[in-house]
């Protein structure tokens, strides 16, 4: 991945964490507002990762951006939300950190 596509990547992280956090919000409440903000932030995402696609392809932006979400919105879900996810599920997101960092592997051409 070249580095406008890992900066691309890095900038559409924590507007996805704070969509999908804001729908977390929105479930437990119900107020209007956060479901509004949720899909503003939820456009903006998809917007910046056509980028992320132009720069580093369709298979590698869409699958280092979920591997990434998945871990951290685990994580903002344990924090702030006080959800805990079983060990079988743990695993999986193991994996999925492995799937990431090989196929962020820098290859050579």
């Amino acid at each position: 991945m070249t580095t406008a596509g890992i900066f691309w990547l890095m900038a559409t992280i924590p507007v996805f964490l704070t969509a999908a956090s804001m729908s977390r919000l929105y479930v437990a409440g119900g107020a209007l507002w956060t479901l509004l903000v949720m899909l503003v932030l939820y456009g903006l995402g998809n917007l910046m990762m056509v980028r992320l696609m132009r720069e580093s392809g369709l298979g590698l932006a869409i699958s280092a951006s979920s591997v990434a979400q998945l871990v951290l919105i685990n994580l903002v879900a344990f924090l702030a939300f006080g959800e805990r996810l079983p060990p079988m599920q743990m695993a999986g997101m193991a994996l999925g950190t492995v799937g990431l960092v090989l196929m962020m592997w820098p290859v050579a051409r």
